[in-house]
């Protein structure tokens, strides 16, 4: 049952200094609340042989309110130490968590379910801070407490009456240890069941568009009803034995009274106690009842943070897939980028995602990657992301240095990434395109904003640039929402701009138009460009065309051409398409392109 403060034994050791103060009041205000009931019968009986006296009472009195006072001191320290340090528990993992989620590599999050990641970041959380904090409480008052209240019993009234009146609690720690044993059991069913449902919300409101698209609305709805009914049964299986512990208690504390009552009057009628001692002692007995419903508490609590830290432990205990070598070797920038004879597979997949790929590229040249949908483009790109571990056949170096030997963290600093489906945060657009460089100049994103063909888009936002993009963008069109993602790289100014399929949603106008600019812009710079469209890359130094994971064509533009290809031939089909514009006109900008 106590398994769960060993396993918090490092916060504890961390924090020593406040849990000692805490359980040092605590320990304290035992002995102090100990006192009025042995006032109260002391003023019984001078009251009943006619011995109190005015001075004697106003002296038990002001004793009386002494403890008072020391009573709500103590107290009140006591739980700003206590319940501080639950609350600074529940920050620190809530912390750790955060660092772990953003450490954690693709593979963490397509072998667990987002739903469940935040169900163990809040409720799990919630549950171990209890620990730290009510559980800590609990277990004071269901042993020390106890304990002192019982010695006091034992020792100021009678001992033959106080074991008497113990007689049920073997029975009391026999029923919460087996209640305890299925609370753990079904609080960490109930707690899956809580992460399956955040799953299902998160998915619902992220495809709300896709569900009222098809018609699904009802269908969902019932779907939803059957995970929360599943939850709520769980949650109701667990709050049924939680049901039954207080009653066990109250059963088992009445019995004691009985007997307490019962022997207590017939010591009274025998003079081996007085009237004012028996009635201490039913107050004393009366007190009991906190600590032993506290031992059910502490139990239920116990379970509940157990499971919830093993829950938590478990994502905190895996391992990101690509880390830091313990020998790291640094480079000043990349100069150049080698792939020899590279292979790769996705953890999940059953066949070579990229084979045999051998490629140089140097600073300043621009890299074009064409191919069907699933050649390997973005696939290609991803390698230098330190996504997944590198490849099992060939190398990819910088420089001569195996990317392996190199920090994660520099590498990911030389590049800016742009994907085909761009992530944006729920901030206004300036923040949005500021996020990698927070203190960027309204001058350098003003550039940026004309580079990427958004400064006409803004003017016709409420707010311009302090429009809120909604979640994930949803308040921008597809192309604007790549345009702020492509604009919010070119402000980093990074030394490898990697384009995965990053102006698809964009006009072929506004594309030729943004991919001249890139390319005025970044002459001194590594581009790499993963497209569909063959205009996008037709001024590219060196161009790939992919075919399920190879390498079946490459060379510059005018080479493929030549060689009357896959790549020639979706150059005469997009030609046809896309170089004239509604009046069968080429436009100035697409002829620069082409050219």
């Amino acid at each position: 049952m106590f398994t769960v403060l060993y396993k918090l034994r490092w916060f504890f050791y961390e924090h020593w200094k406040r849990y000692a103060v805490a359980l040092g009041l605590l320990l304290l205000l035992n002995f102090v609340e100990v006192i009025p009931p042995d006032l109260i019968g002391r003023v019984i009986d001078q009251l009943n042989d006619g011995s109190i006296t005015a001075s004697s009472l106003l002296h038990t009195l002001l004793l009386y309110g002494g403890v008072i006072i020391v009573g709500y001191v103590a107290g009140y320290l006591w739980m700003v130490r206590l319940f501080g340090g639950s609350n600074l528990l529940q920050l620190t993992l809530r912390s750790r968590l955060m660092r772990h989620f953003l450490r954690m590599t693709p593979t963490f999050y397509e072998t667990n379910r987002t739903g469940d990641l935040m169900a163990r970041a809040t409720n799990d959380l919630n549950a171990v801070s209890q620990t730290a904090g009510f559980g800590i409480l609990t277990l004071i008052d269901s042993t020390t407490f106890s304990a002192t209240i019982l010695i006091t019993m034992g020792v100021l009234i009678s001992w033959k009456l106080t074991l008497l009146s113990l007689a049920p609690l073997p029975l009391i720690a026999l029923a919460m240890t087996k209640y305890g044993r299925v609370v753990h059991e079904r609080f960490t069913l109930a707690q899956d069941a809580f992460g399956d449902m955040n799953d299902r919300v998160l998915e619902t409101i992220a495809g709300v568009r896709v569900v009222r698209a098809y018609v699904q609305e009802s269908a969902q709805e019932r779907q939803f009803a059957a995970v929360t009914q599943d939850v709520y049964q769980k949650n109701a299986d667990v709050a049924r034995i939680d049901a039954q512990f207080e009653p066990t208690i109250k059963i088992l504390v009445g019995v004691s009274y009985l007997i307490g009552l019962g022997y207590g009057a017939y010591m009274v009628f025998q003079s081996q106690l007085t009237l004012g001692q028996l009635t201490s002692f039913n107050v004393y007995l009366g007190m009991l009842i906190w600590p032993m419903l506290a031992i059910g508490q502490l139990i239920n609590i116990m379970q509940r943070g157990n499971a919830s830290l093993d829950r938590v432990t478990e994502t905190l205990s895996r391992e990101p897939d690509v880390a830091d070598p313990p020998q790291v070797e640094r480079l000043v920038s990349p100069v150049t980028i080698t792939f020899h004879d590279y292979s790769f597979r996705y953890p999940l997949s059953a066949v070579d995602n990229l084979q045999d790929v051998s490629i140089t590229i140097h600073k300043g040249q621009t890299l074009g990657i064409v191919g069907r949908t699933g050649a390997g483009k973005s696939t290609l790109l991803r390698q230098l992301l330190r996504e997944y571990p590198v490849g099992h056949g060939g190398s990819l170096s910088i420089d001569g240095v195996p990317i392996e030997r190199l920090a994660v963290e520099q590498v990911t600093s030389w590049l800016g990434y742009v994907p085909q489906d761009p992530q944006l945060f729920s901030r206004s657009i300036a923040d949005n395109i500021r996020f990698g460089v927070p203190e960027a100049s309204d001058e350098k994103v003003a550039a940026t904003l004309i580079i990427t063909s958004l400064h006409e888009d803004t003017q016709q936002f409420p707010e311009g640039l302090a429009t809120m993009v909604g979640e994930k963008g949803v308040s921008l069109s597809g192309g604007q929402k790549q345009r702020v993602a492509l604009a919010r790289a070119l402000l980093c100014d990074p030394e490898i701009l990697m384009l995965d399929d990053a102006l698809s949603a964009v006009d072929a106008r506004t594309e030729a138009y943004i991919v001249g600019e890139i390319r005025q812009l970044r002459q001194a710079r590594t581009t790499l460009i993963a497209t569909h469209r063959v205009a996008t890359i037709a001024h590219a130094d060196w161009i790939l065309v992919l075919e399920e994971g190879r390498i079946v064509e490459q060379g510059t533009h005018v080479d493929l051409l030549a060689q009357q290809g896959w790549y020639y031939e979706q150059y005469v089909r997009q030609r046809l398409e896309d170089n004239t514009d509604g009046a069968g006109v080429t436009t100035s900008r697409e002829k620069r392109v082409w050219a």
